[in-house]
């Protein structure tokens, strides 16, 4: 077999370290050599221990046109550099900049689209933008992964995509290994009911919504605990701000745990992992963690996240924005016998091992590189 070099690009190190690094594995095993094209952050150093290269592509978070063109100039610039076999393309800008440089350079691309139904479902400027760099960005795609099928049928049907290299898959999958079956504890008199939400602290991610439903809740249960975990973005419009989640806390409504690189022990420290997301998610690697770990979930029902969930069985949906029917589905956990509680978690672990494994989706990406 012909040893290739595998261009990866995403708009942060950090993704492709906590998403893509167990296929990175794969890819290096099957006698492969790998460069990961993404702006620097405090994940990148890391990628040299794996002995994967790096080319370092500033990318800002921006509608700006200037500067996205110049993200394009870089990734051409990169890629005659670095001359890799294969391009895979992750996350919007590199999916489009980084395709759109890969195919002047006949480059094969493998694109992974993850969440964006709510922009392509709009009729805005910038939605009519972004479907236009993405019809020309994927035109030439060798094959295109969507993590979820709202999303397939929707570029689909837009005519985004008008060919037939297209996939499914069960979103970045999860690592059973790493995320190993834990069940929840019976004998937890004494023990506070955990919930926790992992995400950006962000307004479309629910955290609103949690912390109302937990302020209702806190009123009437006194042994329940409700905590948030990750980091608060600043860059980004739709963030909480720090003065909002101080007074949160002050007032007693939530726990905020900021950010962690141990996910999987404050899924285990935890009794239900809750996302009542309203952003426009692939699948969310969270709630594939959770339910691996053996922990209840309860989710949106909206696209990307209604395929984790198998109502009344590993966890319950929720409505969209909507703190009460979430509150709801809070008492519902709360009312279950720890019994009841730890059966739900190992049906979310059984749903995993058969239907979101990481292997599933590394073994159709080596599929297709193999070939190429």
């Amino acid at each position: 077999m012909t040893r290739k070099t595998i261009a990866i690009g995403s708009n942060t190190s950090h993704y492709v370290w906590q998403a893509r690094k167990n296929l990175i594995k794969t890819i290096q095993n099957d006698g492969h050599d790998v460069v990961v094209v993404a702006p620097t952050d405090a994940y990148t150093k890391r990628f040299a221990e794996m002995g994967v290269a790096y080319a370092e592509l500033p990318m800002r978070m921006n509608k700006n046109p200037i500067s996205d063109f110049l993200i394009y100039r870089r990734f051409l610039k990169t890629f005659r550099a670095v001359q890799p076999d294969i391009y895979l393309g992750f996350t919007i800008k590199p999916n489009i900049y980084g395709s759109l440089a890969a195919h002047r350079l006949r480059i094969p691309t493998i694109n992974n689209i993850a969440g964006l139904g709510a922009l392509f479902g709009s009729a805005g400027l910038v939605a009519r933008l972004a479907k236009a760099l993405y019809r020309i960005a994927l035109r030439r795609a060798a094959l295109i992964f969507f993590q979820n099928p709202d999303d397939l049928r929707l570029f689909t049907t837009s005519g985004v995509v008008r060919h037939k290299h297209y996939d499914l898959l069960p979103g970045s999958g999860v690592d059973l290994t790493k995320f190993a079956y834990a069940p929840l504890p019976v004998d937890t008199q004494t023990k506070p009911l955990r919930f926790l939400l992992i995400g950006r602290m962000l307004w479309d991610k629910g955290v609103g919504e949690f912390v109302q439903a937990a302020r209702n809740i806190r009123q009437t249960h006194g042994n329940v605990q409700f905590c948030l975990l990750g980091g608060l973005d600043n860059d980004n419009p739709g963030a909480i701000s720090r003065a909002q989640m101080d007074e949160w806390v002050r007032d007693g409504d939530i726990t905020y745990l900021g950010y962690s690189d141990n996910v999987k022990q404050e899924i285990v420290n935890a009794d239900c992992i809750v996302l009542p997301s309203a952003y426009p998610e692939g699948t969310p690697r969270t709630l594939l963690e959770a339910s691996a770990v053996g922990r209840p979930i309860i989710a949106t029902d909206a696209p990307g996240c209604r395929e984790t969930i198998d109502d009344g069985v590993n966890g319950y949906l929720c409505k969209l924005r909507d703190a009460a029917d979430l509150q709801v589905k809070l008492e519902k956990i709360i009312g279950l016998s720890p019994q009841a509680r730890r059966a739900m978690g190992h049906a979310g672990r059984v749903k995993m091992e058969h239907e979101f494994d990481e292997a599933i989706v590394i073994g159709k990406y080596i599929d297709k590189i193999r070939i190429l």
